[in-house]
């Protein structure tokens, strides 16, 4: 696994689950102040950099199609560097 993994690395290796990356999908409309998720084994993700460093997730928030929003959460969060703690 490469040193600074993405979510999309953790979720090939088994480390984090769909439903895990799914409650994070979640989270980000639901709380977008939210700075540290907790998604799995101790790893943490900042959503609020998580989507205003993804141009198109950014500007699917202020859409009113989920389903193109959704997808370009879930893509942002993919493309994301947990941390861990």
């Amino acid at each position: 696994m490469a040193t600074d993994p993405t979510v999309s690395e953790f979720r090939k290796s088994a480390e984090v689950t769909d439903q895990e990356i799914d409650a994070a999908v979640d989270a980000v409309p639901a709380d977008l102040a939210t700075d540290a998720y907790p998604l799995a084994k101790g790893w943490s993700l900042d959503l609020v950099v998580t989507i205003r460093t993804h141009a198109h997730a950014a500007d699917a928030l202020t859409t009113d199609t989920p389903a193109w929003t959704r997808t370009m959460v879930r893509t942002a969060i993919l493309l994301a560097h947990p941390v861990k703690g």
